[in-house]
């Protein structure tokens, strides 16, 4: 690149500090009012670009990327998944492609953990009791739920949130179980006291709370099919803070209203924004509108990542956090 200011593309609104840092260091283009881009903004975007900042919500698939414009070389990704870029045709047109990996293990770990808690606590519910000025006050049999110590955790994906989140769930007595592609370190299975499941079918028949971290990909879509889901025994509890994806959300939602299920606790869903009406009647499911990461704190560290990515990109050097494919 020239001496000019590289031009960066940004596609949402993002915290003030990173919005100001991005505007001294590059020639960038905001997303002040924070509406997501039609898909004739984005393929305007990576025709002009040096680079392009998206977020899970834009859609960069080979019919965008086939409009970039030959100055397009770095997308640099605010947020660590990337199933919404389209990896193979982005490294056919030299396109380097970064994300922000690390940066949200602790927030999506506490808001998983949260919804651990939540549901078999019926929390929500509870919630919306006060709040309809129906609550006669204290019983002994109102409102029992189910505790969480001594329960079985199946975790399905071991990387950085998943070991994260087994922190926390030992620490409120849970027993650690895992699935992952691979078998994590023994010293970090002994510090979780951690049993690893080759069989992912074998771990979800024995779980009472399963909570998914692994990313969507090809191979991970619907990994918990209704096939898989039918193995859950009927007093479990499903959390996903994850990607809506990786469930077959119809055949979750008619195990719950059948009651073949003990109840769920979502923060993503397969169809995003929209979620399935009959999930949105059940008590035993808790509804969150993808608050994983939603910190100050974390937008931030991501901002900043996305900020360290391109500065080191577009100074002639290899981004710390370039996406490979086999990553995925």
């Amino acid at each position: 690149m020239s001496n000019r200011k590289p031009i960066v593309v940004v596609t949402r609104k993002l915290p003030d500090p990173i919005e100001t840092r991005m505007m001294e260091l590059f020639d960038a283009r905001l997303n002040h009012d924070d509406r997501p881009m039609s898909r004739a903004e984005l393929i305007e975007a990576v025709r002009d670009a040096d680079v392009l900042v998206p977020t899970v919500t834009d859609r960069i698939d080979a019919a965008v990327l086939s409009q970039a414009g030959p100055s397009l070389r770095l997308i640099a990704n605010f947020g660590t998944g990337v199933d919404h870029i389209d990896l193979s045709t982005a490294r056919a047109r030299a396109i380097t492609v970064t994300n922000t990996p690390g940066v949200l293990t602790e927030d999506t770990a506490d808001m998983t953990m949260a919804l651990i808690l939540s549901v078999p606590r019926r929390l929500a519910e509870g919630e919306r009791l006060i709040r309809s000025g129906t609550w006669t006050g204290w019983s002994p049999t109102q409102m029992l739920g189910n505790r969480i110590w001594g329960r079985r955790l199946g975790i399905v994906g071991m990387g950085r949130i998943g070991q994260a989140v087994a922190r926390r769930a030992k620490a409120f007595g849970m027993a650690i179980h895992y699935h992952n592609r691979k078998r994590v370190h023994p010293d970090i299975e002994a510090e979780l006291e951690a049993t690893y499941w080759e069989s992912l079918d074998q771990m979800l028949a024995r779980m009472d709370v399963i909570t998914i971290h692994c990313p969507h990909t090809p191979a991970t879509f619907h990994l918990l099919s209704a096939r898989r889901l039918e193995l859950l025994p009927k007093h479990a509890y499903l959390v996903n803070c994850s990607r809506g994806e990786i469930i077959d959300e119809n055949a979750l939602t008619r195990m719950l209203v059948r009651g073949d299920l003990a109840g769920a606790g979502l923060d993503v869903f397969e169809h995003e924004p929209a979620v399935n009406p009959k999930l949105l009647a059940l008590d035993n499911v808790v509804l969150l509108p993808h608050l994983g990461s939603a910190t100050m704190e974390g937008r931030i560290d991501m901002g900043e990542t996305v900020l360290i990515n391109i500065k080191t990109f577009t100074d002639g050097h290899p981004p710390p956090d370039r996406v490979l494919a086999s990553m995925f």
